[in-house]
């Protein structure tokens, strides 16, 4: 998903992207620790996407603070 995508959605679907991207951030740290996955880039765009996330966010809620 790209940023602007991020940036179109609802306050709602924003904490839900947000819930399943830490979701498959556990899921994938335990996977890696158990060797179930092979693809090690999985990891790094899991945490990037989690970041854009949390950037939309942050800039919503200083939207709302000014």
């Amino acid at each position: 998903m790209q940023l602007k995508d991020m940036r179109r959605l609802s306050d709602n679907e924003l904490a839900a992207e947000l819930k399943s991207a830490k979701d498959e951030m556990f899921d994938l740290r335990f996977k890696l620790a158990t060797r179930q996955q092979k693809n090690y880039r999985a990891l790094p765009l899991a945490r990037r996407k989690m970041a854009k996330l949390l950037t939309v966010q942050a800039e919503r809620a200083e939207k709302a603070a000014s």
